[in-house]
C-alpha cells in the first residue's frame, strides 16, 4: 500500500484544479505543474448540466459560477445580408449554468491556492516510474519525487507521451478546426449571438461577461493541418485564409481576430484510449478522454471526473491501481455517450455546400419546434450517466 500521499498534476486549466481541490480535502498533498506563467484564461464558453452541475454546488462554487454566468440566450442563423435563418434555443448549447472558461479557471484557481502548491512556468521533461513513487524531471532542471502523477495537460498532454505513447495512437482527427478570438462586441450583441454559413465553414459570435466584449468561433474543414503549436501568428493566418472574401460581417471581424490577443486554435479530435492509467501514473480530462467541444460535456467531464478520481483515491487507502480501475469503471459511460453525442454533432455541424446550409437551417427551424426536454434527452442521460456516490 501506498505511504506517499504526494500527488503531482501536470494542467492548471479546469481539470487540474478541480482535482488538487478534491484532493487536498481528502488529505493529499496535491502539486499542479503548468507550462504557462499564468492560469490561461483564453476560450469560449463552458457548459454544466446534471451530475457536473452538483460537483459544483458540492465544491461550494456553484455560487460564484452563477453569479458570473453567461445568461446566453439564442442563437441565430443568420444569412449575408443577417437574416435570422433558424435559431438553436438557449437551453439547447448552454446547458443549466454557463461561463466564460477563463472566469471558470480564476475561480478555481482562488479556491485551491491558499491549499495547494502552483508551479508555473515549467512542464515535466521525464517520468520514471519506481515501486513506491514517480521521480519526476522538470524541464526547469529540478527533479522530485511524488507519490502519484495525474496528466490533466488537455487534448495534446505531455503526461500521456511520456507515459503512453506518441498521442497519434489516440488522437483522431473529426475532419475539423477551431478557433476561438476574443474581439469587440462590434455586432452589439445583447446576451443573444449570430452564426454564419459559408460552404466549409461556419463562424459564430457572441456576447461575453454582460456584453462587454464577445467571441468568435471559427469551424472549419480540413485535412490534418502541419503547422507550428506555438506560432500564433501562423494560426491566425491559416483561419483568415480560410474567411478569405466571405459576406455578412466577416469583412469586419476577421481583423479583429487577427489583432486579437487572446486567441486559441487547434483541430477538432477525440482522444480514445483503452485505458487511463499505467502503473502510478493516470489521465484525466481531456488528456484521457476529450470529446471536442462540440459535445457540450468536455468541462463536466473534467470536474466530474476530478471529483470520482479523488473519491476513489481516498477510498482506496493507499491501493492506486484499484482507485484507478474504479475511477475508469465508474466515468466510462460518461465519457461513451459524450463522444458519441460529439461524433452526432460534429457530422453535418459545418455543411459543405449551399444545398446543406439551406437543409441545414431547415432542420433546425424543425428542431426548435419540438418540445425542449425531448432535443435535449441524450445531452441529459449523459451528463447523468455516472454516480457520484456519496
Amino acid at each position: 500500500m501506498d505511504t506517499d500521499n504526494s500527488v503531482l498534476i501536470s494542467g492548471a486549466g479546469i481539470a487540474g484544479p478541480a482535482l488538487a481541490f478534491w484532493l487536498a480535502r481528502r488529505g493529499f498533498v496535491p502539486t499542479v505543474v503548468e507550462r504557462s506563467q499564468a492560469p490561461r484564461i483564453a476560450g469560449h464558453a463552458v457548459d454544466f448540466r446534471g451530475v457536473s452541475r452538483e460537483v459544483l454546488r458540492r465544491m461550494d462554487l456553484l455560487p460564484e459560477i452563477e453569479r458570473q454566468a453567461t445568461h446566453q440566450g439564442d442563437m441565430h442563423y443568420v444569412d449575408a445580408r443577417d437574416r435570422s435563418r433558424a435559431v438553436m434555443p438557449a437551453n439547447f448549447a448552454s446547458g443549466e449554468v454557463e461561463i466564460m472558461r477563463g472566469d471558470l479557471v480564476h475561480i478555481l484557481h482562488e479556491a485551491t491556492r491558499d491549499r495547494v502548491e502552483y508551479r508555473f512556468g515549467d512542464a515535466i521533461a521525464a517520468l520514471d516510474q519506481e515501486a513506491d513513487g514517480v521521480a519526476v524531471q522538470f524541464e526547469s532542471g529540478e527533479s522530485r519525487r511524488f507519490g502519484l502523477v495525474i496528466g490533466a495537460d488537455g487534448q495534446h498532454s505531455g503526461v500521456r507521451r511520456l507515459a503512453f505513447g506518441p498521442e497519434q495512437q489516440f488522437l483522431h482527427h473529426l475532419g475539423l478546426y477551431l478557433a476561438v478570438a476574443r474581439i469587440p462586441n462590434l455586432l452589439g450583441l445583447h446576451y443573444s449571438g449570430k452564426m454564419f454559413n459559408a460552404p466549409g465553414t461556419i463562424l459564430s459570435v457572441y456576447p461575453a461577461r454582460q456584453n462587454s466584449e464577445a467571441r468568435a468561433l471559427f469551424f472549419f474543414h480540413a485535412d490534418p493541418l502541419d503547422y507550428d503549436y506555438r506560432d500564433v501568428e501562423a494560426q491566425k493566418r491559416i483561419v483568415a485564409d480560410h474567411y478569405e472574401g466571405q459576406g455578412w460581417a466577416v469583412p469586419r471581424i476577421l481583423p479583429e481576430m487577427l489583432a486579437s490577443e487572446e486567441f486559441y486554435f487547434d483541430s477538432v479530435s477525440q482522444v480514445r484510449m483503452d485505458g487511463w492509467s499505467e502503473g502510478r501514473v493516470a489521465l484525466l480530462g481531456d488528456a484521457a478522454f476529450c470529446a471536442t467541444p462540440l459535445s457540450g460535456m468536455g468541462s463536466g467531464m473534467a470536474v466530474t471526473g476530478a471529483y470520482v478520481l479523488a473519491q476513489e483515491l481516498e477510498r482506496a487507502a493507499g491501493d492506486h491501481g484499484a482507485a484507478f480501475a474504479r475511477y475508469e469503471a465508474r466515468m466510462r459511460p460518461f465519457v461513451g455517450k459524450s463522444q458519441k453525442l460529439a461524433q452526432m454533432a460534429t457530422h453535418g455541424y459545418v455543411p459543405t455546400s449551399r444545398l446543406g446550409i439551406g437543409f441545414m437551417h431547415l432542420m433546425n427551424r424543425l428542431v426548435a419546434r419540438l418540445p425542449g426536454d425531448m432535443i435535449l434527452k441524450p445531452a441529459i442521460e449523459a451528463a447523468n450517466s455516472v454516480s457520484l456516490e456519496d
